[in-house]
């Protein structure tokens, strides 16, 4: 009887794994581009290039 609860604990926990990972979300594009903002970064010859907005 015990092995047969822990394997059914086992089976059990890996179902539930399995269904919460397995659900998908499906967001709409928007209509416009989101702007983001773009880190700086070093450039050849060790120059800072500063970081700016950009479209995505």
């Amino acid at each position: 009887m015990r092995r047969f609860m822990s394997t059914l604990l086992i089976s059990a926990a890996l179902m539930g794994g399995a269904l919460s990972l397995s659900g998908c979300i499906v967001v709409p594009p928007r209509p416009y581009h989101q702007r983001v903002w773009v880190t700086g970064y070093w450039a050849p010859q060790h120059v800072w290039v500063g970081g700016h907005w950009g479209y995505r």
